[in-house]
């Protein structure tokens, strides 16, 4: 095992150069074989396990979940305000901020964006509780895509850019996740639903992030601090991947479904018969759940 990871770490640095020191003894940073092998475990539970729960009842998990998407929307608000207060006192530049400044402001910078590597680990979570109460439609080709590669990325941002330029998009993402996870947990106590109104906005959130985080990338680009380049490069593309498929999610889940609204309602289907209501569920309630993404 420590050869083959002596092996992949003297390859990664072959390939882009030596690791950032600072990063050390961080848990789960000196190799990778465990995030790797962490993410294989996960697509492989994605894979089994709906087949495991087929032939068995959903379990409930609502307490869990309150409890479980709660405490990640209090860790997204610690990285966030972590994140802007230490950028904003440290003087970082906006425009384009090199990997090495204040030392102090970098080394805080780089212990929270491990909480931001190590939060990608935790939200595999999401999946598991899709899975347990076999809401399998939510388990999309985006959602497994975006759990799976975020991990990964990351292991490779903490171990090469761990701060500097990279704060920008990580800062933005975790204020994202409180507003989603806050959601969602508040989503999970039944007499609460009738009052959320806000996940539509959620999603436009999201795509208002993608582009943030695209547009702030290419300011490094246009000019540059040392920061080095091929990761903005990298990052740009990864953002458009995820503008592509969360905007053809937004566009199945919320205009389709809209159009299909307004037709039937065109059509009569919520027409009343002698002045009582025609006793058939609403849409709303007949629909789908929609897909739970992040």
């Amino acid at each position: 095992m420590e050869t083959l990871n002596h092996k992949l770490n003297t390859y990664f640095e072959t390939w882009m150069g030596p690791r950032d020191k600072r990063v050390r003894g961080m848990l789960l940073l000196d190799n990778y074989l465990p995030t790797f092998a962490l993410t294989v475990m996960y697509l492989l539970v994605v894979w089994l396990g709906p087949k495991y729960m087929k032939h068995r009842q959903p379990y409930s998990c609502r307490a869990l979940m309150v409890l479980y998407n709660l405490g990640v929307t209090y860790l997204s608000f610690y990285m966030c305000y972590e994140l802007a207060i230490t950028v904003w006192r440290g003087g970082y530049n906006f425009l384009c901020q090199n990997t090495y400044s204040a030392p102090d402001v970098d080394k805080k910078v780089i212990s929270v964006l491990w909480w931001y590597y190590f939060s990608k680990l935790i939200e595999f979570i999401d999946t598991f509780f899709f899975i347990l109460r076999k809401n399998n439609h939510q388990i999309t080709f985006l959602h497994v895509y975006h759990h799976a590669s975020m991990l990964n990325i990351w292991w490779f941002v903490m171990n090469w850019i761990p701060c500097g330029h990279s704060y920008f998009g990580a800062s933005l993402n975790s204020f994202v996740h409180v507003v989603m996870y806050s959601y969602y947990g508040l989503a999970a106590i039944p007499a609460l639903r009738p009052y959320l109104w806000w996940k539509k906005y959620i999603t436009q959130l999201q795509l208002i992030q993608f582009c943030l985080t695209m547009l702030q990338t290419a300011l490094a680009v246009v000019w540059p601090c040392g920061f080095p380049m091929r990761w903005l490069y990298f990052q740009i593309s990864y953002m458009l991947s995820f503008t592509v498929l969360f905007s053809n999610f937004y566009i199945q889940t919320y205009k389709k479904r809209n159009d299909s609204r307004k037709k039937e309602h065109q059509n009569g289907s919520s027409a009343s018969v002698n002045g009582h209501a025609n006793g058939t569920a609403s849409l709303e309630h007949a629909a789908p759940r929609k897909i739970r993404m992040d």
